[in-house]
């Protein structure tokens, strides 16, 4: 009976003090951070480790729930700054160890959420991505029939790398990958905006985060030309140094070739540039040439320009290797348009990183990578554009205009690129197969 009280006692006391202190959690919310772009907003909770979640909506008025199983919350929500962000006021509560955040919108959203795994960075984490519906809208692409007679100027999409969650390599003096790209891209901008017959389209305006596919899905609705993806390397070894600029390899075109065609049926997806081509309504043997034939003559005008722009940069700046590179990146994947990669040097490289941020060397390498741009343009013009029009000498006057043959070109994408039809374009040149040779110069009927 002795023993019995003891324990009672034992028991009662390590009870009295489980009560005392509180829930144990297994997750603490440290800290939130928030980013704002044009589509949408990005929470993100810093944890003090990994958690279950689930989110849903409300409306009426609309609200979004996030419960986290077995967490507190050791920081204070009030500090976030929801100016131009859909979330009106942030709430809690909890019940028994599981913690519940309601935000408050003044309009409706589109919730992802996911959790990210400790990095160099930052620990555990949980994102909270709020799309706004009303942005979320199918841009048509501009096809010759759109323009009516218009002439259209040439679209150059700018990617600034990385972005908000996501800095980047960090170099010496703690300077930013995302930023010192994200200065770069906005004078490329200046510079192509102040040139007649071009316009530039930043896919990345801010600090905040676009996902890989989402960067390249904004250059098609933006109807580019040339997508421009803009970096700066790093490597374990400080010592490493140099620029470089990539596209894409053959072997990432060919997966990606069959990604499309793997998604062909439930996808409205457009390839050929102006002249667009949708895929949907082709069979599989007719939707793979097509898909073909636009990669390579993507892949072919990338290469083209990438080489203009590594001669450019190589002026002024030591090249990492003496060519142009290839590699399957995500961002240079698109069947139709031109896409390149811009490494502008290793930021992990102190002296690199030293001139990478200073606002001299930025325009100087802006300055490489937008006459690069616009050398190969001028050179060759896509169809129905004001820069065609005046190296024509004014071919709506005409009827016709010239176009010079380069590497990669055939008879039948030279016809899809300018929109015109490929029998036309024999009748019009008096060729009888399919045969052409580079620098050769056909007559492109423009009616």
């Amino acid at each position: 009976m002795t023993c019995l009280i003891k324990y009672i006692v034992r028991t009662s006391i390590l009870l009295s003090c489980v009560l005392s202190v509180g829930f144990v959690y297994a997750a603490d919310i440290k800290n939130v951070r928030m980013w704002l772009a044009p589509d949408n907003t990005r929470l993100v909770f810093d944890l003090s480790g990994p958690v279950t979640h689930k989110i849903f909506t409300l409306n009426k008025p609309d609200r979004l729930v996030l419960d986290i199983n077995n967490a507190a919350v050791k920081t204070r929500l009030s500090k976030l700054n929801l100016k131009g962000s859909p979330i009106k006021q942030v709430r809690t509560s909890t019940k028994g160890k599981n913690l519940r955040v309601v935000l408050d919108l003044n309009k409706s959203i589109r919730p992802r959420s996911f959790d990210l795994k400790p990095n160099d960075q930052y620990g555990h984490r949980l994102v909270l991505d709020l799309f706004n519906t009303a942005k979320e809208t199918v841009v048509k692409k501009a096809t010759p029939s759109d323009a009516k007679g218009k002439l259209r100027d040439i679209v150059i999409a700018i990617d600034a790398g990385h972005g908000g969650e996501d800095p980047g390599a960090i170099g010496a003096g703690r300077v930013r990958e995302k930023d010192v790209v994200l200065g770069i891209s906005k004078e490329v901008k200046r510079l192509i905006d102040k040139e007649k017959g071009f316009k530039a389209e930043l896919i990345r305006s801010g600090d905040y985060y676009i996902s890989l596919r989402g960067r390249t899905k904004k250059a098609r609705n933006k109807n580019a030309d040339l997508f421009v993806s803009i970096h700066a390397d790093a490597f374990k070894d400080s010592r490493a140094r140099g620029a470089s600029v990539w596209v894409l390899s053959s072997r990432g075109a060919t997966s990606e070739v069959g990604r499309w065609l793997a998604r062909k049926e439930n996808s409205a997806d457009l390839i050929g540039g102006v002249g667009s081509v949708s895929l949907e309504d082709k069979d599989d043997v007719l939707a793979g040439v097509l898909l073909d034939m636009s990669m390579t003559a993507s892949r072919s005008d990338s290469l083209q320009i990438a080489s203009k722009i590594h001669g450019n940069v190589g002026k002024f700046a030591k090249m990492h290797k003496s060519r142009v590179e290839s590699a399957g990146f995500m961002v240079l994947k698109s069947p139709d348009i031109p896409s390149i990669l811009v490494e502008t040097g290793f930021i992990s490289n102190p002296g690199e990183a030293r001139l990478l941020k200073t606002a001299a060397y930025q325009r100087k390498m802006a300055k490489a990578i937008y006459a690069g741009i616009k050398s190969h343009f001028w050179n060759k013009p896509p169809a129905y554009t004001y820069i065609a029009y005046k190296k024509n000498g004014g071919y709506k006057q005409s009827g016709q205009r010239r176009y010079q043959v380069v590497s990669g070109d055939t008879l039948s994408v030279i016809a899809s690129r300018h929109g015109v039809k490929l029998n036309v374009l024999r009748k019009t040149n008096d060729i009888k197969g399919d045969k052409i040779r580079i620098g050769q110069v056909l007559r492109i009927p423009t009616s």
